[in-house]
C-alpha cells in the first residue's frame, strides 16, 4: 500500500476553513482579553483600595511590580514548557490557574496578602501571550501570519480597555472586590471552552514524534483530506535540539534576541509605567475618579486602534521602519503629557496617542518574535522577549512610585517616562543595521 505524504504548512495554508480559524481566533482572542484585563486590574482599582486602606499611593508600587515578576517568570518558565509539552494544556491549565487566584484576590484585606496573590497571579498570566500568538500563527500561512498574530494579540490591549469602562462602572456601586469576581469568572468557563475546542499546533505535534494526534487534529481542520493511520505527516522545520533558550542564540540568532529583549525591555517600562499609575496621577491633578479611569482607558484603547493598523502598516512597509516611527511619535507624546494635563482635551488626545505607540507598539515587536523564530522556539522567543520585557514592566511602577515620593512634578515625571521609549527607536535603528549586514530571516523584518 502507498503511504499518503501531506506537507501540513502547505495543507493550513491551501485550505480555506473561515469557521475553524474563526474559532481559534476567538477562543485565543478571548484569552488574551481576560488576559488583558486581569493584568490591568490593580492599575484601575488603585484609587479606591488606598481610599480605602488609607495607604499611602507609594505603598502600592509594591503590589503592581509583584503582579509583573509573576507575569516575568510566568514567560520565562511556562513558554519553555510549552515548546516541550504543547501550547494547549499550557492555555489551558494557566486559564484555570489565574482565574482560580483572581477570585482569591477578591477576598484580601491587607498589602502582603494583596501583594502574594498578584504574584502568583500573575505566573499565570505571563505564559497567556507567547503561546497564544504561536498558535495563531503555526496555524496560518506565512502570508497571514504577522496580521493574525498581531490581530489575536490585540485582545490583551482590548481587555485592558474593556477593563476601564467596567471598572468604572462596577466599583462605584459594588466596590473594587467585584472587579476580581468578574476577572476570575470569566477565564474559568473560558478555560472549559478551551478544552473543548481548542487545537493544538500540528508543526509541535509532528515535530514531536506525535503524528497520531496530529492527524487527528489534521483531519478536523480539513476533512476534505484523506488521513487515516498510515498517511505521513511532514513540515519543512527540523526538530529542535538541546535547551530552547540556549538554541536562541545559535545559528546567527544572538544579535536579534538581544536586540529583540531590549527593545520589549525599554517598552514595557513605559507601558506598565503608564498603565499603572496614569490614572492615580490624573486624580491628583484634580481630575475626578471617573476621568482618571478614563485616562488610564484612554491608553488602552489607543493601543487596540495600533494594534490593528500597525499590523496593517507592517505587512505593506515592515517591522523596522513602522516601529521606528511608532516609538519616536510614542516618545514626544509622553513626554508632553505633565505639559498639557490641565488641558483635558489635549491630556486625552496625548494619551491616546502614547497608547497608539506604545501600547500598539509592544504586539508587533511580540509578532516580530514570532515570526522570527522557527516553531520549535517560537512560544519560547516570544515567552523570552517578554520576560525579559517584563523585568522593565516591575521597574516601571517601582521607579514611578518612588519619583512620586519624591515629590517630582508631572512635568518632569513625563519627561523621564519619555526617554525609555527613545531608547526603543534607537534599539529598531541598530535591528535595521543587524539586517542589513546580517542579512538571513532578518530580511523579513
Amino acid at each position: 500500500m502507498t503511504k499518503t505524504t501531506i506537507d501540513v504548512e502547505r495543507a493550513l495554508g491551501d485550505a480555506h476553513r473561515p469557521a475553524f480559524h474563526f474559532l481559534l481566533l476567538a477562543l485565543c482572542g478571548l484569552c488574551l482579553v481576560i488576559d488583558g484585563f486581569d493584568a490591568q486590574a490593580m492599575g484601575y482599582v488603585a484609587p479606591a483600595v488606598i481610599a480605602e486602606w488609607g495607604v499611602p499611593k507609594s505603598a502600592l508600587g509594591p503590589v503592581f511590580s509583584a503582579s509583573l515578576f509573576g507575569m516575568l517568570l510566568g514567560a520565562l518558565g511556562l513558554s519553555v514548557l510549552a515548546d516541550r509539552i504543547g501550547r494547549r494544556p499550557v492555555l489551558i491549565g494557566a486559564t484555570l490557574f489565574f482565574g482560580l487566584t483572581m477570585i482569591a484576590t477578591a477576598f484580601t484585606h491587607s498589602l502582603p496578602v494583596l501583594t502574594a496573590l498578584r504574584f502568583v497571579t500573575g505566573l499565570g498570566l505571563g505564559c497567556i501571550m507567547p503561546n497564544a500568538m504561536a498558535l495563531v500563527g503555526e496555524f496560518s500561512s506565512t502570508q497571514h501570519r504577522v496580521k493574525r498574530m498581531m490581530l489575536v494579540s490585540c485582545g490583551f490591549t482590548l481587555g485592558a480597555a474593556l477593563g476601564g469602562f467596567l471598572s468604572a462602572a462596577l466599583i462605584p456601586s459594588l466596590g473594587w472586590r467585584s472587579v476580581f469576581w468578574v476577572g476570575g469568572a470569566v477565564p474559568l468557563l473560558l478555560a472549559l471552552a478551551m478544552l473543548a475546542a481548542l487545537p493544538e499546533s500540528l508543526q509541535f505535534l509532528v515535530l514531536k514524534g506525535h503524528e497520531a494526534r496530529a492527524r487527528a487534529w489534521l483531519a478536523k481542520f480539513d476533512p476534505t483530506l484523506t488521513i487515516d493511520s498510515t498517511t505521513r505527516l511532514i513540515v519543512r522545520e527540523k526538530g529542535g535540539e538541546g535547551a530552547p533558550v540556549a538554541e536562541l542564540f545559535r545559528a546567527g540568532r544572538t544579535p536579534v534576541t538581544l536586540i529583540l529583549w531590549a527593545i520589549s525591555f525599554m517598552n514595557l517600562i513605559d507601558l506598565y509605567f503608564l498603565s499603572n499609575w496614569l490614572p492615580t496621577v490624573m486624580r491628583d491633578a484634580g481630575y475626578s475618579p471617573g476621568i482618571a479611569v478614563l485616562v488610564g482607558t484612554l491608553l488602552q484603547t489607543g493601543g487596540v486602534l495600533g494594534t490593528l493598523l500597525l499590523g496593517w502598516f507592517i505587512e505593506r512597509f515592515g517591522f523596522v521602519r513602522v516601529l521606528l516611527g511608532c516609538f519616536l511619535v510614542g516618545a514626544v507624546c509622553v513626554g508632553v503629557i505633565g505639559g498639557v494635563a490641565h488641558v483635558q482635551m489635549w491630556l486625552f488626545v496625548a494619551v491616546f496617542a502614547a497608547g497608539f505607540c506604545i501600547v500598539g507598539g509592544q504586539p508587533a515587536v511580540n509578532a516580530l518574535a514570532g515570526h522570527y523564530y522557527p516553531t520549535t522556539l517560537r512560544s519560547t522567543g516570544i515567552g523570552w522577549s517578554l520576560g525579559i520585557g517584563r523585568v522593565g514592566s516591575v521597574i516601571g511602577p517601582l521607579v514611578g512610585g518612588q519619583m512620586i515620593a519624591l515629590g517630582w512634578s508631572n512635568v518632569e515625571l513625563f519627561h523621564a517616562a519619555a526617554v525609555p521609549v527613545f531608547c526603543s527607536a534607537l534599539l529598531v535603528v541598530l535591528l535595521a543595521v543587524v539586517r542589513r549586514e546580517r542579512g538571513s530571516v532578518v530580511t523579513a523584518v
